[in-house]
């Protein structure tokens, strides 16, 4: 077995110390739940009767016996999520593997799947992030009918599978397959798509061939090829264990997919039989730590550092920016899909894909090696691809070297010697920056203020020309308190373009970019929120910021923000975020929500899960530097 990097022990042996009882409570909680027994015994014949009496026949007979397994399938169907699309068809497809290995499955419930990339710059965005917690909410109504001894969870976009990875913790006494559909085909390239975008940003051409380019963009079932949240979910589940190895980037409309599926619900019957594979002994610190490592390797999405946080809690696990900024100052960057490079997601399977980067990271010892996941012991069951061989699903070794180093490199070669992903700290308050899109020329920036509380005035600025210089863009009052903490997607094509320009331009926010963060160098989730007190609050229009993500350091220079007043948030602003689409429903989501670095989580904000174990304050040797400089 590899040395493991001393860097990635180290964080480990702390996450572990630092996780020592909320650990050991959720183990126990788990081991009670485990001893009570199958499920299948518990219940009365009431009870057994209700949960079957939609059932065909032969399920019926088969469940009577009590001796199968019956599983619980989750979905996040909906036809408007070109990712979830294909689920439509999965559950037949489980239903009838698990007859054919003498067993049973059922729907156990639905949960919510929103569309970021239709809600953005909309006002149901700032339901996305909520709509995480209310998933692993829903996904617990599902599966307390403790009719399952298996689970099988069909999900694959940006809040769904955290909310789902959340939810089946809570039955992590009981085996959880996540079973994925895949991306959808590559459409026109990722390089002419962002041309356009920044074309439009600029009125140089219309809305029609901006229409046009998107729809060669978002063209059929599956995910968005694109490396953002969705596609960053699937690679963190390989890793993590949850999936049949290799299976995260095959496309939806082929028979191996189907394939996959059925295996994937095989698998949840055998863990089943055997009591192998709960979900509370394959995610520990170790699998979190790679999870972490496997997002930083391929520059993944900045919204993990909020949803890995709150996934962690739900196994008892602690972790926080610090944990991650350390493991990314030692994991070497393998990949470059866009944003983070011109390629997307299917080039990267073929590349060498997740088999590759999962033997490659374990070589390096930046992952541990011995980890229990749902094929057994061991990360190298992930060094394994699929395929059909006369019909039937045949497994083998991944490559050993990449087949297009443009796109993924070993680690003896990487793209640069660190992950993508930095913590920033100061007197503005702690932030993470994802700076593997962003040029190293681009990366510091110190600037005058430009202050605004929402993507239509900073855009109308642009628009007015009022941008046209050096500027840091202060967006604040978009924390999860203010208004669910939105994705801001809007302002990425203007700052790009003003970047362009020659400008030195920075963004900084309470908010966030996601996946697509790109080459505009951006702090964002900076925390405290400004709504919660934090320092964005008392920032001005012209106060000089300085964003240098080499030395970790966001603060104002020559300002001393604690003499001044916090800003308020306009009354016409706040009750916007109020009411309206559906986000009246949401106010005690507001109301309870944790801080960023705390996960933003509704489910895990009090005492146990919240403040009283990961309130982190900046590094006031940061402070300093940042304002003697």
């Amino acid at each position: 077995m590899p040395t493991l990097n001393p860097v990635v022990a180290e964080v480990t042996a702390r996450i572990v110390e630092r996780s020592r009882e909320t650990r050991a409570g959720y183990l126990r909680r788990m081991d009670a739940a485990r001893d009570k027994g199958v499920a299948r015994a518990k219940l009365s014949c009431a009870n057994w009767a209700h949960a079957f009496a939609g059932q065909t026949v032969a399920d019926k007979l088969t469940a009577m016996g009590g001796r199968q397994p019956n599983l619980g399938v989750v979905t996040a169907y909906n036809d408007m999520l070109s990712a979830h699309q294909p689920f439509e068809r999965f559950p037949a497809v489980i239903r009838e593997a698990a007859r054919a290995a003498g067993a049973t499955a059922q729907v156990a419930g639905g949960v919510p799947a929103m569309c970021d990339g239709v809600t953005q710059g909309r006002p149901g965005m700032e339901l996305s992030l909520f709509s995480r917690d209310l998933i692993a909410m829903s996904t617990g109504v599902a599966l307390t009918h403790d009719a399952f001894d298996a689970v099988v969870a069909l999900g694959v976009c940006d809040k769904i599978v955290p909310g789902l990875f959340m939810g089946s913790l809570a039955f992590g006494h009981l085996p959880v397959i996540f079973a994925p559909a895949g991306p959808m085909p590559s459409g026109i390239p990722n390089a002419e798509k962002a041309r356009v975008r920044g074309l439009y940003a600029q009125n140089k051409v219309d809305r029609k061939t901006l229409l046009e380019s998107e729809i060669g963009s978002y063209h059929s079932p599956g995910t968005c090829t694109f490396y953002g949240t969705a596609n960053s979910n699937q690679m963190m589940m390989e890793l993590a264990g949850l999936h049949l190895p290799s299976t995260a980037f095959v496309h939806p409309e082929t028979g191996l997919r189907d394939a996959l599926t059925a295996a994937a619900a095989k698998r949840a019957v055998e863990l089943a039989r055997a009591g192998e594979g709960r979900m509370a002994d394959v995610i520990d610190e170790k699998s979190i730590v790679n999870m972490i490592v496997a997002l930083l390797a391929t520059g993944g999405s900045t919204n993990h550092a909020i949803h890995l946080v709150a996934m962690a809690r739900a196994a008892g696990v602690r972790i926080d920016w610090t944990d991650m900024d350390q493991l990314s100052s030692v994991t070497p960057l393998l990949a470059r899909v866009y944003p983070n490079g011109s390629a997307d997601v299917n080039a990267f399977q073929a590349a060498g894909g997740v088999a590759f980067v999962a033997r490659e990271l374990a070589g390096a010892g930046n992952i541990h090696a011995d980890v229990r996941t749902v094929m057994g012991p061991g990360i190298h069951h992930y060094f394994q691809e699929p395929s059909l061989v006369d019909g039937e699903l045949v497994w083998r070794a991944g490559v050993t070297e990449s087949l297009d180093t443009d796109i993924l490199r070993p680690a003896s070669d990487p793209f640069d010697r660190e992950g993508g992903l930095r913590l920033v700290q100061g007197d503005l308050g702690r932030a993470v920056i994802k700076v593997s899109a962003v040029k190293p020329e681009n990366r510091v920036v110190e600037a005058p203020a430009a202050v605004f509380e929402t993507q239509e005035e900073a855009l109308q600025a642009f628009r007015d020309g009022r941008l046209d210089r050096d500027v840091v863009v202060v967006l604040r009052f978009q924390g999860p308190k203010a208004n669910g903490m939105p994705e801001l997607h809007s302002l990425s094509p203007a700052l790009g373009v003003l970047q362009d320009k020659g400008f030195k331009v920075a963004f900084v926010t309470d908010g966030r970019m996601s996946g697509a963060s790109g080459k505009t160098p951006a702090a964002i989730h900076v925390s405290p929120e400004a709504l919660a007190g934090g320092m964005l609050s008392r920032v001005r229009d012209g106060d000089l910021i300085r964003l240098d993500p080499e030395a970790g350091v966001l603060a104002t220079v020559g300002v001393d923000l604690s003499a001044r007043p916090p800003a308020s948030r306009s009354e016409e602003h706040a009750g916007g975020s109020a009411w309206g689409y559906g986000r009246e429903l949401f106010g005690a989501f507001r109301h309870a929500v944790s801080t960023a670095e705390e996960g933003a989580s509704i489910c895990f904000s009090g005492p146990v899960g919240g403040s009283a174990w990961s309130d982190r304050q900046p590094d006031p040797n940061l402070v300093d530097r940042a304002v003697d400089a």
